[in-house]
C-alpha cells in the first residue's frame, strides 16, 4: 500500500482532534468517580466490599490493553479509535446498573477493558501527530485528560447534589460523550498497516526498552496515587487539620498536576525530554522532603504541590518515549500502560498498610525514595528522541505504526 501524505494543516487539524479526544476519556473517569458513593448504595455492598470491586478496573485494563495494537492493525488507527472510544463511553452506564457485587465486579472489568484499550489506541495516535509536528504535544494531551477529568467531575457534583439517579446520569453523560468522541474521531490521523506488514500477535510481553520506560512511569503514578489518595489523611491525621484545609490540599495537587501538563511541552521543547525529567524528579523529591518534615500545614500542602508539579509530565513522556522506542508503538505504549496501571492500582493499598504498620509519615517516606528513580533513571527516556523534520511547511508522508 502505498503511503498516505497528510499536509501539515491536517497534522495540526488531527492534534486538536486527538486532545478533544484526551478529554472525552478524562471526562468519563470524572462522571463515574463522582458517582462512587451512590454505585456502592445501589450495589449493597461494604467498603471492603467496594475496594475489592474498584481493583477489576486495573485488571481488566491490564489484560485488555495487549488487544489494542491488533485492532488498530486490523481496521486501521482512526476506526479503531473511533470503536473503542465508544466503547468507553458508552461502558460508563454499566456500573450504575449492578445490583450486586458479582455484577458489579463484571461490569468495572468491562469498564476498565475499555478504558485501557482506548487509552493505548490515542496515546498511539497522539504520538504519531507529535513526530509529525517535531514538538512536544503529549504533555498537553495528558492536560486535556485533567480537564476533561474536572469537567467529568463538575457534572458529576452537581447531579449528586440534586439527589439525582446515577444510572440516568450516566446514560445522559454516555450518549453526549459518545458523539462528542465519534465527531472527534473523524478528524485524527488514519493510519493503516502497509500490505505486507505482518499483524502484532494478541498476547505478548513488552519489549525491554518499554520495561525500563515504564520503571520511571511506575514511580511517577505511586507518587500520584498516593497523594490523590492520602494527601487530604495526611493533614488531617499528622498535622491535625481541618476537613476543609486537608481537601484544598488535595485540590492543590491536583491543579498543580493539569496546570503543569498544559503547560509542559513548552518545557520539553526547549530542554529536552530527558533534562526535563530529571528537573521533575529532583522537583517531586523536594515535594517529597517538605511532606515529612513539615510541622505545619502550609508547609505539607507546598510539599504536596511541589509533588504535584515534579510528576504531571513523567508519564505523558513515557507514553512518548515507548511510541518512539520500537517498530511497534502500541505493544510499547501498552506495556508502559499497563506498569503504570499497575503502579496506580497498588500505590493507595501499599500507602495503607505501610502507615498502619508505622506511620503515614513513613509511608511518604517511601514515595520520596521512589522519586529519586524518577530523576537517576531518565536517561532511558533519551531513545525516544523525536526525528526532525527539516521542511515544516511540506506535506508528510504517513508513516506506518
Amino acid at each position: 500500500m502505498g503511503a498516505v501524505v497528510h499536509t501539515q494543516r491536517e497534522v495540526r487539524r488531527a492534534r486538536y482532534a486527538v486532545a478533544a479526544v484526551f478529554a472525552v476519556h478524562g471526562a468519563v473517569t470524572g462522571s463515574f468517580a463522582t458517582r462512587v458513593p451512590w454505585i456502592q448504595d445501589h450495589a449493597g455492598v461494604s467498603a471492603g466490599q467496594l475496594g475489592l470491586a474498584l481493583a477489576f478496573p486495573a485488571l481488566g485494563a491490564s489484560l485488555a490493553m495487549p488487544l489494542a495494537g491488533g485492532i488498530s492493525h486490523r481496521f486501521g488507527a482512526r476506526n479503531a479509535l473511533r470503536g473503542l472510544l465508544a466503547l468507553w463511553t458508552l461502558a460508563l452506564v454499566l456500573p450504575a446498573l449492578a445490583p450486586n457485587l458479582l455484577t458489579l465486579c463484571l461490569a468495572l472489568f468491562v469498564y476498565g477493558a475499555t478504558a485501557g484499550m482506548s487509552d493505548v489506541a490515542m496515546n498511539a495516535l497522539g504520538v504519531e501527530v507529535e513526530n509529525r509536528l517535531d514538538r512536544s504535544i503529549m504533555s498537553g494531551l495528558h492536560g486535556m485528560w485533567s480537564v476533561g477529568a474536572v469537567v467529568g467531575s463538575a457534572a458529576g457534583t452537581l447531579a449528586a447534589h440534586l439527589g439525582s439517579d446515577a444510572r440516568l446520569h450516566h446514560a445522559l453523560a454516555a450518549a453526549v460523550l459518545t458523539v462528542v468522541g465519534f465527531a472527534a474521531c473523524a478528524w485524527v490521523l488514519d493510519l493503516q498497516p502497509a500490505e505486507d506488514e505482518e499483524p502484532p500477535p494478541r498476547f505478548a510481553l513488552p519489549p525491554r526498552s518499554a520495561l525500563l520506560i515504564g520503571a520511571i512511569g511506575f514511580c511517577a503514578v505511586f507518587a500520584e496515587g498516593a497523594s490523590l489518595d492520602w494527601s487530604a489523611v495526611y493533614l488531617r491525621d499528622q498535622l491535625e487539620t481541618s476537613a476543609g484545609l486537608a481537601a484544598a490540599c488535595t485540590t492543590g495537587f491536583t491543579l498543580t498536576m493539569a496546570v503543569a501538563r498544559i503547560a509542559g511541552d513548552r518545557v520539553v521543547d526547549r530542554y529536552g525530554a530527558v533534562r526535563t525529567v530529571r528537573a521533575s524528579g529532583v522537583v517531586a523529591l523536594l515535594g517529597g522532603l517538605l511532606i515529612v518534615s513539615a510541622r505545619h500545614p502550609a508547609v505539607a500542602m507546598t510539599g504536596f504541590a511541589l509533588m504535584g508539579l515534579g510528576i504531571a509530565v513523567v508519564v505523558p513522556l513515557c507514553f512518548a518515549a515507548a511510541g518512539r522506542s520500537g517498530s511497534n508503538p502500541s505493544l510499547a505504549i501498552a506495556g508502559v500502560a499497563t506498569i503504570t496501571y499497575t503502579s496506580g492500582l497498588i500505590a493507595p493499598s501499599a500507602i495503607g498498610m505501610l502507615a498502619q504498620a508505622t506511620s503515614l509519615m513513613v509511608s511518604f517516606m517511601l514515595v520520596t525514595l521512589l522519586t529519586c528513580g524518577i530523576a537517576g533513571f531518565a536517561g532511558v527516556l533519551r531513545a525516544g528522541d523525536r526525528v526532525k523534520v527539516t521542511r515544516p511547511d511540506a506535506a508528510v508522508p504517513e508513516r506506518r505504526p
